[in-house]
């Protein structure tokens, strides 16, 4: 302790703040010397083990030597040193203890005359406490990738064989590694791709939340703009000289993908879904982690919108290649990164994933976590799902999945009709009589819960298929049934519940989540489209109302509003100057016999038809002609790389799974 500080503590009682930082600079320098002395006391320590040992070595050796070298009589005071190294030690404790006293007894005393200091601890990059939320959405990077999915079912190594014979015919291994996706031999590498990814200042700081926002170059930022002008053109070659300029240009592969799916080319379609999923990847942040739940993109910035469509899209090819644990994975994935606004309305489809996937405590537990704040009860889907889960985790004792159903039966009862409709399944004569459970329900629900009625029926027919389900679900009708006649208080409570909700307009969320789903053709969709002013793009369906754009949409032609017919708006998704209406009128013009064939052959017809008709026709033969040329195109182009592939380091180890792994999905 210096004299200073114990002259300004003792006899200087009125000290000024200055002073009081030179006490506490005194007392951290002490401090420091104090550790500084300890560090060298270790390598001490250290070295006098080391001289131990080889004294030793040079007594067994050299016996006789009368007069010892002056070095090794150094080594055998230490050594002597040593030995009474205990009490040293002790007595070197104990002065250390008497001088950390003494600076203990000093702080309180500084603290006595200017208040208390605080210390503010430093921020920690893990957070202390792990949310609900964020355990329920954490993912791990081996069940991002399908391989891993892929030797459950079918085995590590019939697998690993594959991948060890794609390696050995690609021969060296490239740099880049991925987690989303696996590269093939004939994707072309990412290279300028002018798309990146930075921390987004601009959103509220959390001390366990980062939130993230892509950015667009200048190059890309003029390749964004040539691609919103070929959409306009309606002429598929622009679109296909954008992806010869840029292979990997975001919005051209995802236009592009809708096309060859609407050609029936679905694994070209999730291919080019697949290279968008590299071109992101490959641009994220050193601090973008997928995995901690605790990354956030936000979707009203127009850059960001297009990764939550591929990993959308990719969710669904995913689940078609029975891949529905990753599905499920990806799809938390999505939900983590907005969990509270959820922009594609990924809480319509998680509970299909985990149901396929066999994963129903993790639907359990999002139930139970959930209903408070997201009032999942008053999802058809997650009623029926929830239910589904507590009967295959019950075991015996069914009672939970029993209220779970009859709660979820009584609340949309306009659900079991179109759902046995899908299954095929003959009702017995009271379901199928009873007022509750007719086809009338469904009919008489307000449009917006049609429209979660249909999509659930038409998702989720596959989970439904179990044999051991509808005996219990029979049973369950029946007993609500019963309960309806008896008129129960609660069945009426939940009727004045379901005709006061779902009379707005859905949110843009379910609408864009409709979209982007295969069920356009069954799902109430035009009503609600009917109000908007602004065309429907896949590559960005439904823009939300608080929008941050970088680039201004192209005015398109006033005629697209004309139809809201699902077939006219899916074209008119992808290219916005389709019109059915010409396509109509041409097909109205072509006369036809008793027989259903035309009756002009080749040319002759075209010359049969009035001016206007003949126009409409060849318009709808410039659109199929198109369609073929875009599609074509991209195969011939894609089919013709043939560059090394990236490998996937989420590939799994054989020893983390192995064929006495048991098998879940096909029992």
């Amino acid at each position: 302790m210096s004299s200073r500080v114990l002259k300004k503590l003792h006899g200087e009682p009125e000290l000024d703040a200055k002073e009081a930082e030179d006490i506490l600079s005194d007392i951290e320098s002490e401090k420091e010397k104090k550790q500084i002395n300890n560090r060298y006391d270790l390598l001490n320590e250290q070295s006098l083990s080391e001289s131990e040992v080889k004294e030793d070595d040079n007594e067994t050796e050299h016996t006789s030597t009368a007069t010892p070298h002056p070095i090794e009589a150094k080594k055998k005071k230490k050594k002597r040193k040593k030995k009474s190294g205990k009490h040293a030690t002790n007595r070197r404790s104990s002065e250390d203890n008497a001088d950390i006293d003494e600076i203990s007894r000093t702080v309180r005393e500084v603290d006595k005359l200017f208040g208390k200091t605080t210390i503010l601890p430093v921020k920690s990059t893990t957070p202390h406490k792990v949310t609900a939320l964020h355990s329920l959405l954490k993912v791990q990077h081996k069940n991002l990738n399908p391989s891993y999915e892929m030797k459950r079912m079918f085995g590590s190594k019939v697998v690993q064989a594959e991948q060890n014979k794609r390696r050995n015919a690609r021969g060296a291994r490239p740099l880049k590694s991925t987690w989303l996706v696996s590269p093939r031999d004939n994707w072309q590498p990412v290279s300028n791709l002018g798309l990146s990814m930075s921390i987004d200042t601009n959103q509220l700081k959390d001390n366990s939340l980062t939130w993230f926002k892509f950015e667009h170059s200048t190059a890309y930022r003029a390749l964004q703009l040539k691609f919103l002008r070929a959409v306009e053109s309606m002429d598929s070659e622009n679109i296909v000289q954008i992806i010869h300029q840029q292979p990997y240009h975001i919005d051209s592969l995802i236009q592009l993908s809708e096309l060859c799916k609407m050609s029936e080319d679905h694994a070209m379609a999730s291919g080019l879904i697949e290279h968008a999923i590299l071109a992101y990847e490959l641009g994220f942040n050193t601090m973008f982690n997928l995995t901690t739940a605790e990354c956030r993109l936000d979707y009203r910035r127009q850059e960001n919108r297009g990764f939550f469509i591929v990993l959308f899209k990719h969710t669904q090819y995913l689940e078609a290649r029975a891949c529905a644990r990753t599905a499920l994975e990806v799809g938390k994935l999505i939900l983590s990164f907005d969990p509270l606004n959820d922009p594609l309305a990924m809480i319509l489809v998680l509970d299909y994933y985990a149901i396929r996937a066999k994963q129903y405590l993790w639907l359990i537990q999002l139930y139970q976590e959930w209903e408070n704040v997201k009032k999942l009860a008053q999802l058809p889907n997650m009623a029926y799902s929830y239910a589904l889960c507590l009967f295959y985790e019950s075991n015996d004792d069914t009672s939970l999945a029993d209220n779970a159903i009859q709660y979820a039966l009584m609340m949309f009862p306009g659900v079991l009709k179109p759902l046995l409709d899908e299954l095929s399944v003959q009702v017995d004569s009271r379901v199928n009589t009873h007022s509750y459970f007719n086809a009338n329900v469904y009919t008489s629900q307000s449009a917006a819960l049609q429209q979660l009625t249909s999509l659930y029926a038409c998702r989720s027919k596959t989970v439904w298929r179990d044999a051991a389900i509808l005996p219990w679900l029979e049973r369950n009708v029946n007993i609500v049934l019963d309960r309806v006649d008896a008129k129960d208080s609660i069945v009426g409570e939940y009727t004045q519940k379901r005709g006061q909700r779902y009379n707005k307009t859905p949110p843009r969320e379910i609408l864009r989540h409709i979209i982007l789903s295969d069920f356009k053709e069954k799902v109430p969709l035009a009503p609600f489209i009917n109000k908007d002013t602004e065309p429907i793009l896949m590559y960005d369906p439904l823009p939300p109302a608080d929008t941050i754009n970088i680039y201004t949409r192209p005015n398109m032609p006033s005629r697209i509003l004309q139809s809201r017919s699902p077939f006219s708006m899916f074209f008119q998704s992808l290219l916005p100057n389709f019109n059915i209406q010409e396509f109509a009128a041409a097909a109205a013009a072509v006369p036809m016999n008793e027989d259903g064939a035309n009756q002009a052959q080749g040319n002759n017809a075209i010359d049969a038809l009035d001016g206007e008709a003949a126009g409409a026709n060849q318009h709808f033969a410039d659109f199929r002609a198109s369609v073929n040329s875009i599609v074509d195109a991209m195969r011939n182009f894609i089919s013709d790389i043939r560059v090394p592939e990236r490998p996937n380091d989420a590939d799994v180890d054989e020893n983390e799974s192995s064929d006495d792994e048991p098998n879940d999905y096909l029992t």
